[in-house]
């Protein structure tokens, strides 16, 4: 029926059903987005839930609340770890300070030689940024604070919808099934196992990706004696889990660190070491153990980075891509949804292979032989 209907009909109904489910997305994000964490962890955990109910012979409720104080665990320590290391920056604040301080007079006297401007210009100007920078930096304060506590108030209730869709993992499998007719239950089965397996190993791509990232920049600051390089390690590692993005904010906070604490000379060793552990993150640790886990192009990729931070902001930035990487499953095995699936997938051309439009003729002349 949907394939008889014009072609103007159909972007009709793709558009509505689109604009549609962005504004669910936009209007449910307090409910939605630790929902859609939730079900990542779940996924991710339920091999280690399963191990402990059918191997150890917990109880349903254990093996869950087992599975889910685990990964509480691992994100507290990371969360302690950073702590620790910002504890010890703001206990350097006065010297942090001081070198700022030093820096900017040094520019001072840079500035009025190269382009004749004087101090007391430059001081005026430079006053009324910081009063600017104050009223702001008190708001900004107050935000922070209450994103803090949203946050924490998030997290409560993502591992508690994570301990019940572990909990009730059964009851959810026989809903989402019974949807559907019973001519489709192989597909439904299909589409949920292979959806778990690319989650699963996704995000354990991701955080063997994060480990490594981390081990290599903290490896590289302790050698060109970075003061701070675990915490900007740490940092780097977790902020190149945002794809493109991530890797320019750990440069330009290694880089502010690293000039305000060694001076001009380390900055550079600091922006060469991190272009070059980026080059072989993208090159090597990416492709062979996330990129071979979800295959999605780039372009797509990047459109649902940014989509996601329109929608949801940092949030829907780490959500994109696994998101993505579901959609792609379930398109790839519903009729009529197929050319969604390509659109997201990889192009598996060679480069010398035959212009697109030739293959497709040929696909289409052998077809029609058939």
């Amino acid at each position: 029926m949907i394939r008889s209907l014009p072609f103007y009909a159909r972007l009709a109904y793709v558009l509505v059903s689109i604009i549609s489910l962005v504004y669910i997305a936009i209007i449910g994000q307090t409910l939605l987005a630790p929902l859609i964490f939730a079900f990542l962890f779940a996924l991710l955990l339920l091999p280690f839930a399963g191990f402990l109910e059918y191997r150890l012979k917990f109880p349903r409720a254990l093996s869950s609340m087992v599975a889910v104080l685990s990964l509480t665990a691992a994100i507290a320590a990371i969360f302690t770890i950073l702590g620790s290391q910002l504890t010890a920056l703001a206990k350097d604040w006065p010297a942090f300070k001081q070198q700022l301080l030093a820096t900017t007079t040094s520019l001072q006297r840079w500035i009025e030689l190269t382009f004749h401007v004087d101090n007391e210009e430059q001081m005026s100007y430079i006053n009324e940024s910081a009063t600017k920078a104050v009223d702001t930096g008190t708001s900004i304060l107050g935000h922070t604070l209450l994103s803090v506590s949203s946050i924490l108030l998030s997290l409560l209730f993502i591992f508690l919808y994570t301990f019940f869709m572990l909990l009730h993992r059964r009851l959810l499998l026989r809903f989402t099934v019974s949807l559907f007719d019973q001519q489709h239950s192989v597909i439904v089965y299909d589409i949920i196992s292979q959806v778990q397996y690319i989650v699963k190993k996704y995000i354990v791509g991701l955080f063997l990706q994060l480990l490594l990232v981390t081990g290599l920049s903290c490896a590289a600051f302790w050698a060109i004696g970075v003061k701070y390089g675990l915490l900007l390690g740490l940092i780097s590692g977790i902020l190149n889990v945002i794809p493109y993005l991530g890797i320019f904010t750990a440069l330009s906070l290694a880089s502010l660190v690293t000039f305000a604490t060694a001076g001009t000379s380390q900055v550079v060793f600091v922006l060469v070491s991190i272009v070059v552990i980026h080059l072989i993150d993208s090159n090597y640790i990416m492709p062979k153990i996330v990129g071979s886990k979800v295959k999605i192009n780039t372009f797509i990729a990047l459109i649902g980075l940014v989509l996601g931070e329109m929608i949801w902001g940092i949030t829907g930035m780490f959500l994109s891509i696994p998101v993505i990487a579901i959609f792609k499953v379930i398109f790839d095995r519903v009729e009529g949804l197929n050319p969604w699936g390509i659109l997201l997938g990889e192009d598996d051309s060679h480069p010398i292979t035959k212009p697109a439009i030739e293959e497709i003729a040929e696909d289409e002349q052998n077809m029609g032989k058939k």
